[in-house]
């Protein structure tokens, strides 16, 4: 039997303030604003979209995995100006991730590594249940498998 399964994004409440600041100030945060200039390309990780040529966004280092194990982890996010977070049903995937090769880690409660793999986007779904038929793992963290960069993470129900 599949296991059901919630996709969460970032907060838009943890960024928000960033694009009221100024590129000076941005820079001494090493974050970047950058304006969007191809699609896809730039996947904000609130929204969980791509972001639309023209738009604004940044580029930040953020800690994605918080956890106390070999594994914490922090890494480069885009994230759109005017993005809310968004809000999935159960067993639903945003739709920009089946245009990518994406990198799955699947981690127990205490933050270890206990699955991987990279798959094509078009057969995630198949890829999420099969990660979750082990019972160790609690959550799924989705990464672009070329650039490596984090995309959002994916909870046991």
């Amino acid at each position: 039997m599949a296991t059901n399964f919630w996709v969460r994004a970032l907060q838009d409440s943890e960024f928000t303030h960033l694009f009221n600041l100024d590129n000076a100030a941005l820079e001494k945060m090493d974050v970047a604003r950058m304006l969007v200039d191809k699609k896809p390309g730039f996947p904000c990780r609130v929204s969980l979209a791509d972001a639309e040529i023209g738009e604004e966004v940044i580029l930040v280092s953020y800690k994605y995995h918080n956890t106390h194990s070999p594994y914490m982890a922090k890494g480069p996010v885009f994230v759109r100006k005017k993005a809310k977070t968004a809000e999935f049903e159960m067993n639903e995937l945003p739709v920009m991730l089946y245009q990518r090769l994406l990198s799955l880690r699947g981690y127990d409660k205490n933050g270890m590594m206990n699955e991987a793999a990279v798959v094509e986007g078009s057969v995630l779904r198949e890829q999420l249940h099969k990660i979750f038929e082990n019972p160790a793992v609690s959550y799924i963290h989705i990464h672009n498998a070329k650039p490596g960069c984090y995309n959002c993470v994916v909870e046991r129900c």
